[in-house]
């Protein structure tokens, strides 16, 4: 039995969209933990092969009731008419590009990315003879010039890693959709609670979800959210013959985030506000947030999302001092995930931006003092405290 949610408000569509019940009448969701499924006879193997009904399965690289519980609840948040959930965050971005993609099609995408998705972008692209333009993502007028008609897709992250630049998602996508062109954002930042991106414009969204839909920093996972025949038809064609599927007892585990995904991401939010206030003029090169009122972007944040999200930057100035900061927190940990319960401070320089040249490093503004900070559900001034015991250390 699936529940019928639509209408309902973000909070129960989190908690009960897209639940479907076995004949035992479950609370919790079920976990299916099988890889193939059993026909009544062979006519009905073969009906199934020769068309597949709402919830009928064949194999679970195709599908699996407890990941599609996953799949419908999360496209339910986003807006979206369906989703097909992978194995990582990186297996959405990278099957969304390539399901959409072939030889000779050009790409406009921002500069502003996370490590793995410029190797995508740079790398396994380009091998595959796809042209790829970088833009500044926060300058409309670049995406204007570097959009042409035989361009088959632009590519941005609503909120930059880990400079935390905004991208107009609504400008860009009136600008790709002119040319023809498909809007892939990867929206892990805005998080679901806070994303409007579908009806901003955009094509296809991507998430981590190893990042605030689990939460806790218990396993891997990412979804691809988009039109239901983008999504059924070569999407799941690409992702379920090339093997990134998301597996069911994962699935079960951000089913379970999902239920309290709103609750914590607020909170979090609150607190970064909170902290970014806090630090201003407090010894820092800079702090970079967008809710504080001296980002560039600040407006657009507010317009796009209503808030400046879970995670801000702050330059200590240099390496060294970076590293004494880090070195001296006790609540924060020394981590390279974001969007988790606990607070989590990154040096992208060393770890998740390390394979960048210097000059791109600089261009992308990831300086050698910047340290990421993604901010948990801990008490907003224990938090501020071991800050102010990282500053004290420089």
């Amino acid at each position: 039995m699936t529940k019928d949610t639509a209408g309902r408000g973000r909070r129960t569509q989190a908690v009960h969209a897209g639940t479907r019940r076995s004949q035992w009448g479950e609370v919790s969701e079920a976990m299916f933990l099988t890889q193939g499924f059993v026909y009544d006879s062979a006519e009905a193997a073969e009906a199934r092969f020769t068309s597949l009904g709402e919830d009928e399965f064949i194999y679970a690289r195709y599908g699996n009731p407890t990941v599609r519980m996953f799949e419908d609840r999360l496209a339910a948040l986003e807006g979206a008419e369906a989703g097909f959930a992978t194995a990582s965050g990186m297996a959405a971005v990278s099957g969304a590009l390539t399901a959409m993609l072939k030889a000779g099609d050009h790409v406009v995408s921002a500069r502003a990315l996370f490590g793995s998705c410029l190797y995508v972008l740079e790398e396994v692209l380009g091998r595959f003879g796809v042209e790829v333009t970088f833009v500044d993502g926060t300058d409309l007028a670049q995406w204007e010039e570097a959009i042409r008609p035989d361009t088959r897709a632009v590519f941005f992250e609503s909120v930059s890693n880990p400079g935390l630049e905004v991208v107009d998602i609504e400008a860009v996508s009136a600008l790709a959709h002119a040319a023809g062109a498909m809007v892939i954002v990867d929206n892990v930042f805005a998080t679901p609670v806070f994303s409007r991106a579908i009806e901003q414009g955009a094509d296809l969204v991507v998430y981590s979800a190893t990042k605030h839909i689990d939460g806790q920093g218990r396993g891997l996972g990412g979804a691809i959210l988009g039109r239901e025949e983008v999504i059924r038809g070569p999407v799941e064609t690409y992702m379920k013959h090339t093997g990134g599927s998301l597996s069911p007892f994962n699935a079960w585990m951000m089913l379970k985030g999902l239920e309290t995904l709103d609750l914590r991401v607020r909170a979090q939010t609150a607190t970064a506000q909170h902290l970014a206030e806090a630090l201003q003029g407090g010894g820092l090169e800079r702090v970079i947030y967008p809710g504080l009122e001296n980002h560039p972007q600040h407006a657009l944040a507010m317009r796009q999302m209503g808030c400046g999200s879970t995670v801000l930057a702050l330059d200590t100035g240099s390496r060294e001092a970076a590293f004494r900061f880090l070195n001296a927190l006790e609540i924060v940990v020394i981590s390279n995930n974001l969007g988790d319960a606990k607070s989590i401070a990154t040096h992208p320089a060393s770890t998740t931006h390390s394979r960048l040249p210097d000059a791109q490093k600089a261009t992308l503004g990831i300086t050698p003092g910047l340290i990421r900070l993604s901010v948990g559900l801990e008490d907003p001034e224990d938090l501020l405290g071991d800050l102010q015991r990282g500053l004290a250390a420089i």
